[in-house]
């Protein structure tokens, strides 16, 4: 497993990150229906998407309406290019209009927590990349593994009154098998991606431009695979997301793929 950089913000107008302008000017998704017929698809692909920076959180938004689409999004508590954190008060208007568009949403641990090894003891070594202890070697039990993914679901409820899906992805997508059992033993079902489904949104722009990481994407998605980007990378210099989301999209609707959430996924749904 890939242990990912974090990555550059696409820079925006200060209208277009205004959660709360987005909200108010998208309060009713639009009513037409799913254009993505299952009954005519010859493939399926699961959109998901974690938290970031946010630079292209009303992009991903407003692309996903557009084409109908459906989504899954997992949420940290992470600094924003507003200043603030993706789930404090200010970015509620935002997530409500997710949720109002159907969105399936999950916990990517609220401090972005790091996995870093196993101890015998079956406490497990993690590495909080924000919070009041950012930066520090801690050494937490299962169940304080447990109450942070559980922090995400509290504040999401508080910030939209709904509650997300026992979903969960780890950080980087590391896992150890401890960091399993414990999310496992308090009710989540852990989601990776496909190898074929990583954006590249991490990687140096310089090494691998767009229009590489796209075209690789698009030969290799299969049925079934899971795609993962962010909603905003901090240290990629050219930004995938405003290049690459509407090209792989439609690129995808042309070899007749369909899209859908996590909860309709065959190893995911109930």
């Amino acid at each position: 497993m890939i242990k990912f950089l974090i990555t550059a913000p696409f820079i925006v107008s200060a209208a277009l990150v205004n959660a709360n302008a987005y909200a108010t000017a998208n309060s009713n998704p639009n009513p037409n229906p799913n254009l993505n017929d299952q009954a005519t698809c010859k493939a399926t692909v699961y959109l998901t998407f974690d938290t970031g920076s946010q630079s292209q959180a009303m992009l991903v938004a407003q692309t996903l309406r557009q084409h109908h689409i459906k989504a899954s999004f997992f949420l940290a508590n992470e600094k924003t290019i507003n200043g603030d954190y993706s789930l404090a008060p200010t970015w509620a208007p935002y997530w409500k209009s997710l949720v109002n568009d159907g969105h399936v949403f999950g916990t990517h641990t609220f401090d972005h927590v790091y996995v870093a090894r196993d101890l015998p003891d079956g406490r497990i070594v993690v590495k909080p990349q924000f919070g009041p202890q950012a930066g520090k070697e801690l050494a937490w039990t299962p169940q304080q593994y447990c109450e942070e993914l559980h922090r995400v679901d509290e504040r999401f409820l508080q910030l939209t009154g709904h509650k997300p899906d026992p979903f969960w992805r780890a950080p980087g997508g590391k896992l150890t098998p401890n960091l399993l059992k414990a999310g496992e033993a308090c009710g989540y079902r852990h989601v990776g991606w496909a190898p074929a489904g990583f954006s590249g949104d991490e990687l140096s722009s310089e090494k691998f431009s767009n229009p590489m990481l796209l075209k690789s994407v698009l030969a290799q998605l299969r049925d079934g695979d899971i795609f993962m980007a962010h909603l905003g990378i901090w240290s990629r210099k050219q930004a995938w997301m405003p290049e690459n989301l509407e090209p792989l999209i439609t690129g995808l609707e042309k070899k007749g793929y369909c899209f859908a959430t996590l909860r309709e996924h065959p190893a995911y749904r109930k």
